[in-house]
């Protein structure tokens, strides 16, 4: 194809009005002149990409935004990492996301979510801890499998997924025990589960963790369980080859069911400390030779759900400055290029976990590499989207309309 597509994702960059901020939301407040200069050559407006009824993951809204109806594909999202990860389901496996979680204890003795992301442990010290955890699975039904940082999969044979589970980022300081009972029912897990704590509770990476006054990872917590989607391709339904540039299996694996090659960037954590640089350059790379690139960085959504203000900005900050301003710079290589600025869905600060409202996007029909505005007088977000008055009922019906305009 002669056109080229950009989708450039700062997940849960949204959010709501903030007293410390003025009543402006962290987008508001985040100096992003890459982006704001685009609002003079850019259409700007709100698409909801939470389906009625479904839970806000990243999960659904990603696979709304890169056109795919969830309530038509969606069955689960450790069923997606694990096509990232190379794990093959068979049809009678179930897939868990299974994540390395800080559980503690308060004074009153409630169990609670201290961290859902064990301190963003490290890929490495998380892959020592999952080795250490394969005990803990033998002669069971169960599999493990490691990924990134504290993001890891376990697989069910002959498994059920009719069972609400809870996200451990829902509920940060939250009790944990409530939401425990669920694996109770089932022994298989709530046995894996149980053992996993006991191998956790004194391994050598959670001292050398609490010694250096990090958390430790005590626990393991499953949730996102499914089977298999099917889902057809990019190249299928439009005729599109391109790439998926991501730090996270859950996109890397949205990529691989639509088609795109997910492309591995060393140094990309889905955090604040991602090489940017590497993915950018890996971006501009796939653009040369496909014609879709999905860059998407989770920095903001992991910010959203640690409750910091300082962290958000910071990251909303250096998705304009990392991402969009060296992308922007480069764009004049390609002859034709349409360019879409999203966030998938909010990631309030005040709440810590995801929200189903619409969110904004920026879309660029025609760039040409030499037109955004030196001195924007506004700014891309939330309060300037609702102001638009462009409505997009679907991330998939967005998708639709991006594709095809070209």
């Amino acid at each position: 194809m002669d056109c080229k597509y950009i989708i450039l994702v700062g997940d849960g960059m949204a959010d709501y009005p903030v007293a410390e901020l003025n009543g402006k939301t962290p987008l508001q407040a985040a100096r992003t002149p890459h982006i704001d200069g685009l609002l003079a050559v850019g259409r700007v407006g709100l698409v909801r990409t939470i389906p009625d009824g479904m839970e806000p993951g990243s999960d659904v809204a990603n696979m709304s935004l890169l056109g795919y109806d969830p309530l038509r594909y969606h069955t689960g999202r450790a069923p997606i990492e694990a096509a990232s990860m190379g794990v093959q389901l068979h049809s009678e496996e179930v897939a868990f996301r299974c994540n390395l979680v800080t559980l503690e204890r308060d004074r009153e003795g409630v169990l609670r979510m201290l961290d859902y992301s064990a301190g963003h442990i490290t890929t490495a010290e998380a892959h020592e801890l999952v080795g250490a955890l394969q005990q803990a699975v033998e002669g069971s039904p169960l599999r493990l499998y490691p990924g990134v940082s504290y993001r890891h999969l376990l697989v069910w044979a002959n498994g059920r997924e009719d069972f609400r589970t809870t996200p451990p980022h829902d509920i940060s300081g939250k009790p944990a025990e409530p939401h425990q009972e669920v694996y109770r029912r089932e022994e298989v897990l709530f046995s894996f589960m149980e053992k996993a704590g006991a191998i956790l509770a004194d391994h050598p990476v959670n001292r050398r963790r609490i010694a250096a006054g990090r958390r430790p990872a005590n626990a393991v917590w499953l949730w996102g369980q499914g089977r298999t989607p099917s889902m057809p391709t990019l190249k299928e339904r439009y005729g599109l080859t391109g790439a998926m540039i991501s730090a996270v299996d859950l996109l890397k694996g949205l990529g691989v069911y639509a088609g795109l090659e997910p492309i591995f960037v060393p140094g990309a954590t889905g955090y604040l400390d991602t090489n940017y640089a590497g993915k950018v350059a890996a971006a501009l790379q796939a653009l040369e030779i496909g014609d879709l690139v999905y860059v998407h960085i989770e920095a903001p959504d992991e910010a959203g759900h640690e409750g910091s203000l300082e962290k958000k900005v910071e990251a909303i900050e250096a998705f304009d400055a990392n991402v969009v301003g060296p992308i922007l710079a480069q764009i004049g290589r390609f002859d034709k290029v349409r360019l879409l600025i999203e966030t998938d869905h909010p990631t309030p600060i005040s709440i810590r976990t995801h929200a189903t409202d619409p969110v904004p996007f920026l879309l660029v029909e025609a760039f040409k590499g030499s037109e955004a505005a030196s001195a924007p007088a506004e700014t891309f977000c939330e309060a300037l989207a609702k102001a638009s008055g462009w409505n997009v009922g679907s991330g998939f019906e967005l998708f639709d309309y991006f594709i095809k305009g070209c």
